[in-house]
């Protein structure tokens, strides 16, 4: 029910909700934005809920774009920035666990709070009622869980990705889930089979970069990763008798997703680093565990998961060299020629952030070697950073002489030119001080 929680709403959601209530119809600010208020964040956008019709709101403002007239919804446009005014509906029956058959709109806020997943996303506000909270949203926060909005079969069978969303909203806050709406995460979780990879993408990215990616172990436990990441299920049971481990292959991943930064990119390497071990496990006479080539199993493993759940292509490039080559240079103490040689395989717009994947790697591992190898690590980033700050050329493209330097010297463009210029790079990887246009210049003479 409303109460006296005060929230600030910005001036321009707060100009829509009057014209609205002017004109005699009810508004709220209402879901994600009320919610990220309360806990003192800052929402993302306002989107406001009415009970006034799609036709009547835009007979009221002069700017307004249909984005979703099925559904109700109207952006208003004030100064440029646009907040989506959207009709208390009823959703008909669900068929599909994705779609209501129809929308049917009502005058009831309580009937449109209703038909939303969660309590905490189930509140609306406006300065004149304040906070209308029917469902007990206010109470959960404080308890910190997770709940559905009534019964929680109910809600995940009118949109089967809301059990991902659940499983989320509890890593991004760190709450408990409800024991109810845990079962009935756990009865429902196969019909996510019918939500497309792009929306599962969206809702698996934020919860790996939430501050509690473990809680992907959650999904695991209820039978959820199954359905569209069955290659994480098969390294759960995983174990790695070894002295560098203390984990199976599935904990030691959700350690080290934990041990890196909240970003896109780092966390899915972490998460695809290690999905080529439960192919590539042998165990010796000793009983001792050994996963060789794993990080070519687990390139090809992570492009083909990435492909299937519909990531960019720019993702997939980094995700997968990062898993190609995150055990790259173990146990080497690495010189000038050595990093180099490193940075021109592995590529310049890579390399350096191995560091960050390779130090995460190795705090999900047993203590075992651990000062060992994050001194050894320590090293390779001081020469990297030695090579950056000398300018030391690593690649083709950082050459003192390129291909029109070679046509002025008489040879020819095709297959030889390139194999003469990969030549001098060779040189100039062995000995920097080789890369001057004279001496190279000098070199091809001789290639003549």
């Amino acid at each position: 029910m409303a109460n006296k929680t005060k929230i600030n709403v910005p001036q321009k959601a707060k100009f829509i909700i009057d014209t609205l209530m002017q004109a005699g119809y009810e508004a709220y600010v209402v879901g994600g934005c009320v919610r990220d208020s309360i806990l003192g964040r800052i929402p993302d956008d306002w989107d406001i809920t009415t009970s006034a019709s799609p036709e009547q709101v835009k007979a009221l403002f002069s700017r307004t774009v249909d984005t979703g007239l099925q559904h109700g919804t109207v952006t208003v446009l004030v100064d440029k920035e646009g907040f989506e005014v959207t009709t208390y509906r009823i959703d008909g029956e669900y068929e599909d666990s994705r779609h209501p058959k129809e929308v049917v709109f009502t005058s009831h806020l309580e009937e449109d709070l209703k038909r939303r997943d969660l309590t905490i996303n189930a509140m609306a506000y406006n300065d004149t009622d304040g906070l209308v909270d029917i469902f007990g949203g206010m109470q959960d926060i404080e308890k910190k869980i997770v709940r559905c909005v009534g019964v929680a079969k109910d809600r995940f069978q009118e949109d089967a990705l809301r059990i991902l969303r659940a499983i989320r909203f509890s890593a991004q806050l760190g709450y408990e889930i409800e024991a109810d709406t845990l079962e009935a995460i756990k009865e429902l979780a196969p019909t996510l089979s019918k939500i497309s990879a792009e929306r599962i993408q969206v809702e698996l990215v934020k919860l790996i970069t939430s501050p509690h990616p473990e809680y992907l172990k959650i999904a695991y436990e209820c039978g959820v990763t199954k359905v569209f990441f069955p290659e994480f299920d098969a390294c759960m049971g995983i174990e790695q008798n070894n002295a560098h481990h203390c984990y199976s292959v599935g904990e030691h991943t959700l350690q080290g997703m934990c041990h890196i930064a909240p970003d896109k990119v780092y966390r899915l390497t972490m998460l695809m680093h290690d999905l080529g071990k439960p192919r590539a496990k042998t165990t010796d006479e000793a009983g001792i565990d050994h996963f060789h080539q794993h990080e070519d199993y687990s390139e090809g493993i992570a492009k083909e998961v990435l492909r299937r759940l519909k990531f960019d292509n720019d993702t997939i490039y980094k995700v997968c060299k990062l898993v190609k080559y995150h055990d790259y240079g173990k146990g080497v103490t690495p010189d000038a020629k050595i990093v180099r040689r490193a940075v021109n395989k592995i590529g310049e717009d890579i390399f350096p952030l191995l560091f960050e994947v390779r130090k995460a790697d190795i705090l999900a591992q047993s203590e075992t070697y651990r000062e060992e190898k994050l001194h050894l690590l320590a090293l390779w980033e001081e020469v990297y950073a030695e090579i950056i700050a000398k300018k030391e050329c690593v690649s083709l493209k950082q050459l003192a002489v390129t291909g029109a330097d070679l046509i002025q010297a008489g040879i020819l463009p095709g297959k030889e030119m390139g194999r003469i210029l990969n030549g001098l790079l060779e040189m100039v990887l062995e000995d920097p001080g080789l890369n001057t246009k004279e001496k190279l210049l000098a070199e091809v003479e001789k290639y003549k």
